[in-house]
């Protein structure tokens, strides 16, 4: 490691210069889960202090649990524990942690009218006026996940953010609002970390999170919520129950295809010289004859 001492301009005690330094090394990976920290003594030739600083700064790394001292050895970077959640379960985050004893806690980084919001979101709300709620959701002062959920202005005017300050917005929903989120779709994709959003969640720029997002629907099969939540892959894992007696496979064309809006309509009506109508045509024919086969499969 580089020679880095420290600025004896700077207000702050020499032992929280060294630790703020080793503790952003290990946040950013510089120096990895598991890996062994330089010994005291390269620790102080490092920074140019004593050793009592070099040994404070490290007691309070380990008190906040980012490294772990072992007895006559040196200290090492802590490995993070993860957190499960399941994908197919409605309820969001705040439940799914509160049922196992964890507490999450919930910044809120905007809260915001707008009129149009991303396409998906619009198409899944019928709606352009919209509210976009944007949180940090954190365990023990550490981000987790960074969350953008759209909101139909209409249903859920009088939203406040100091309302889901460390709190669940399905349950004020239904608290509130009346309203009981029971079904929807999730999807996951594995993608990068925009600068806004590495920097939120403390991780370098690039880095790869697990994006979970979809729709919400409550009993009346209304939607009340479109989201994206981006996770730290290093601190969150997904789980999928899967049960032999209750597995079912649904093959079916998505709605772009049996439900075409008036765009998609008339560019079939004009592309018949171009086999378009042929095409669809052998897709739905397809899809019967899978849904035929795995029905003689299942018998």
């Amino acid at each position: 490691m580089a020679v880095m001492p420290v600025d004896r301009s700077d207000p702050r005690p020499l032992h929280s210069q060294v630790s703020d330094v080793l503790r952003a090394q290990i946040q950013d990976h510089t120096i990895a889960p598991g890996e062994t920290l330089p010994s005291e003594a390269a620790l102080r030739e490092r920074f140019g202090v004593s050793r009592s600083v070099v040994r404070q700064a490290l007691s309070t790394l380990e008190d906040e649990g980012v490294v772990r001292r072992p007895h006559g050895r040196a200290a090492v970077a802590a490995v993070r524990a993860e957190h499960h959640r399941l994908v197919q379960r409605v309820t969001g985050l705040f439940d799914q942690f509160s049922a196992e004893g964890l507490t999450l806690s919930t910044k809120v980084v905007s809260l915001d009218p707008v009129r149009s919001g991303v396409p998906s979101a619009e198409e899944h709300l019928g709606t352009r006026s919209l509210l976009r709620l944007e949180r940090v959701r954190s365990v023990d002062g550490d981000p987790l996940s960074y969350v953008r959920t759209w909101l139909p202005a209409d249903r859920f005017a009088g939203l406040d953010a100091r309302m889901l300050t460390d709190s669940s917005l399905h349950r004020l929903m239904e608290s509130r609002f009346g309203v009981v989120p029971s079904g929807g779709r999730r999807q996951v994709r594995a993608v990068p970390a925009d600068p806004g959003i590495a920097r939120e969640l403390g991780v370098p720029e690039n880095s790869p999170l697990l994006l979970l997002e979809g729709g919400t629907f409550d009993r009346s099969g209304a939607p009340v919520e479109w989201f994206e939540s981006w996770h730290r892959s290093d601190r969150v894992v997904f789980d999928i129950e899967a049960a032999g007696s209750t597995e079912q496979v649904n093959i079916a064309p998505g709605p772009s295809l049996t439900r075409p809006d008036r765009s998609r309509a008339q560019a079939l009506d004009t592309s018949t010289d171009t086999g378009t109508d042929t095409g669809l045509e052998r897709a739905l024919s397809l899809v019967d004859e899978l849904r035929s086969e795995l029905d003689r499969l299942r018998g």
